[in-house]
Order: C-alpha cells, then structure tokens, then sequence
C-alpha cells in the first residue's frame, strides 16, 4: 500500500512545457538590485505592450462598423507608433536595450480583444464589445506608465518622467474617447438591438 499522497507524486509531473519552462527561467532570471533596475523592467513590459498592440489595433479598426470607433482605433494607433518611439528615445538616453521582455498581460488582453475581432452577430453588439476590450488595454498601460514615470521621477530622471507623462497624458486622453464613443453611440445603437 501507498501512503497518503504517494500517488500523487508519481503522476505529477514537474513543469514540462516549453512554455511553462520558459516562464520558469524568466522569472528566476530577473534581478532586481536598484530601482533603475526596476524601472528598466517596466520600460522593457511597455515596449513590448505598445509593439503588440501595433499590430492588434488595425485588426479592431478593421472589425469595429463604427465610423468614429474605427477612426479612434486609426488614431490611437498614430499615437502608438509615437509611443513605441519615445520609448525607444528613453532606452537610448538610459543606455539601455529595449528588447528582453515579453508582456504578457498585453498579450492576454490582445487574445480576448481578438475573440471580439472574430465575433459574429450583431456588429453593434460587437463595437460595444470592441470598446471594452480597448479600455481594458488602455487601463493596463495607464498603470504602467503611471509607475514607470513615478519610478523615473524618484531616480531624478526628470526628462524621462515628462517623457512617459506625455505618454500617460495620452493614454489617459484615449480611455476618455472610448467612454465618450462608447455612452454617446455604440451602447446605445447595441441596447437598441433588444427592440429590433
């Protein structure tokens, strides 16, 4: 006979994944001796953050019907592409790469946002979707460039703080559009889709 939980420990199994190796070694690899160290990290999640969504915010353009939510996402990804080149401008005056970190929170929202993207039904009901998936987004970098900018400025790193709060100023400012488009025209047009 076994003892109790014996069983268990032959059938289970260590992380065997490739994946689950790799989260693995990601974070027994960082380290963290400074807060400059720390603020690289979350410039590093950014940049990566704001490249995906390089990719993710034609596809939602593309998707929403909206014509003022399509020309948000067209927008939004102008300042993206601004975004991905201030930081690139920050990591140059740190003397620092910007490669090295995957975000995968950005990636997890992309994935949901793509499951709207591919909706099929009413395409009201979709924009509204679309809009949420986009907040969604937008909240998560409002707090990482709140944080990296907070960092920034307790290192003295004034130019780089004003930098990321320009970014943040922006942000912010798309979040308020969504709402804007979101209370003014698609949820309106998806709840009138109960009456038809």
């Amino acid at each position: 006979m076994h003892e109790p939980g014996q069983a268990f420990r032959k059938i289970s199994k260590p992380f065997s994944s490739r994946a689950a190796n790799l989260e693995t070694m990601r974070f027994t690899a960082l380290k963290l001796d400074s807060l400059r160290d720390l603020l690289i990290e979350e410039l590093r999640d950014l940049y990566s953050a704001e490249t995906q969504l390089l990719d993710a915010l034609p596809k939602m353009a593309e998707a929403a019907s909206s014509s003022e939510l399509k020309s948000a996402f067209s927008h939004h990804l102008e300042e993206t592409k601004g975004h991905v080149s201030r930081l690139e401008r920050v990591f140059q005056q740190m003397g620092e790469k910007s490669s090295g970190e995957v975000c995968e929170a950005m990636k997890g929202l992309i994935k949901e946002g793509e499951i709207l993207v591919k909706a099929e039904g009413d395409p009201d009901v979709r924009d509204a979707g679309l809009v949420g998936a986009a907040q969604r987004v937008e909240h998560y970098e409002i707090a990482g460039y709140g944080t990296a900018r907070s960092l920034a400025r307790r290192l003295s790193e004034t130019q780089i703080a004003d930098t990321l709060q320009q970014t943040l100023q922006e942000e912010a400012q798309a979040d308020k559009k969504l709402t804007a488009i979101a209370e003014s025209q698609v949820n309106v047009a998806a709840a009138s889709t109960q009456r038809r």
